[in-house]
């Protein structure tokens, strides 16, 4: 996407986006009937949920006459902050973000701020009290992570044991998680005694795939009798799934990841991974877009909009009809 993204612009500049002329219609005429153009930085193009949100925001800003410019930080805030100021130099109508690190976008946001461009997030929100967004459009993450919780207590069962987290704690929303599911299983063990889920271990899978398998042979090297590992995204539960199989402990040790995405649910199918909450990513795409096109009209917009996670288990997968 960030190479489409660089070939559009290109085209653009150079006056030779010829994508929707009709016969006798000049490339300044097609040019003139853009309202603007909207960029987005997301955290990385390596996960295919933030290529949804790219596609989604695409095809919503479409409707209503902008172009959107696409970019990936690849989870460094530095080049994020660098693909903001490249933004403001092309005086953007409106950023999207995905924050590489919640906190360390703040002064690329209050620069945005001071130049005049309105900033949205999605997916991922910012931390920094200084940073004014607009609205942040993203997961109910917080009630995602309690679904994570329930779905590890169902999956263990009676039996409970010791669990550890794979984590990602520069990023809000899997913090957001990491939260949810604590409350859960803290409000079980004290309800349920006899059934404790011990969390022993909170380690950094980052939400990549090496460094959740690298996470995961940690754990199941400090602990042997682990039961269970819930990972806050799929690339890391797949990675934690690859670490267990490995070691001989993938019917021993349950997952519970997050998202939903395609490879996550066919792992989720073939019995790899326990549970997902999942997400909507074409829907935070949509609704940021709709966010931003309701400012610019001069509606009045809400500085959060949550959208509900969904727990899909085997038997959600069984009827999927995406799925093989």
């Amino acid at each position: 996407m960030k190479k489409f993204g660089n070939v559009l612009i290109s085209l653009s500049l150079g006056g030779l986006l010829f994508v929707g002329c009709s016969e006798g219609e000049s490339v300044s005429e097609v040019e003139s009937t853009s309202k603007g153009t909207v960029a987005i930085s997301v955290l990385t193009t390596g996960n295919p949920f933030f290529n949804v949100i790219i596609d989604s925001l695409r095809e919503e800003a479409a409707k209503h006459g902008y172009e959107v410019l696409a970019t990936s930080g690849e989870f460094d805030v530095a080049r994020q902050q660098n693909q903001v100021k490249d933004f403001i130099v092309k005086r953007v109508t409106a950023i999207v973000l995905c924050p590489c690190n919640s906190q360390s976008i703040g002064p690329a946001i209050v620069e945005a701020n001071e130049a005049g461009i309105p900033v949205f997030t999605a997916d991922i929100a910012c931390q920094s009290p200084e940073a004014k967004v607009v609205t942040h459009v993203g997961t109910d993450n917080l009630g995602g992570g309690r679904e994570a919780g329930k779905g590890m207590i169902e999956a263990l069962g009676e039996s409970g044991g010791k669990v550890v987290i794979l984590d990602y704690k520069s990023v809000e929303s899997c913090l957001m998680r990491v939260q949810g599911f604590k409350e859960v299983i803290e409000a079980h063990n004290k309800e349920n005694p006899d059934q404790k889920i011990s969390i022993v271990m909170e380690l950094p899978g980052e939400g990549m795939k090496d460094r959740g398998y690298k996470a995961a042979e940690d754990a199941i090297q400090a602990h042997p009798d682990l039961a269970g590992i819930f990972a806050i995204n799929d690339p890391s539960a797949l990675g934690a799934r690859a670490a267990l199989e490995k070691a001989g402990k993938e019917d021993q040790v349950k997952i519970i990841g997050f998202d939903g995405q395609p490879e996550g649910k066919q792992a989720i199918k073939e019995g790899k991974i326990y549970a997902d909450p999942i997400q909507f990513p074409d829907r935070i795409g949509k609704m940021t877009m709709q966010a931003i096109i309701a400012y610019l009209n001069g509606e009045k917009v809400e500085s959060e909009i949550l959208i509900p996670t969904e727990l899909y288990r085997q038997s959600d997968s069984l009827a999927d009809p995406e799925l093989n």
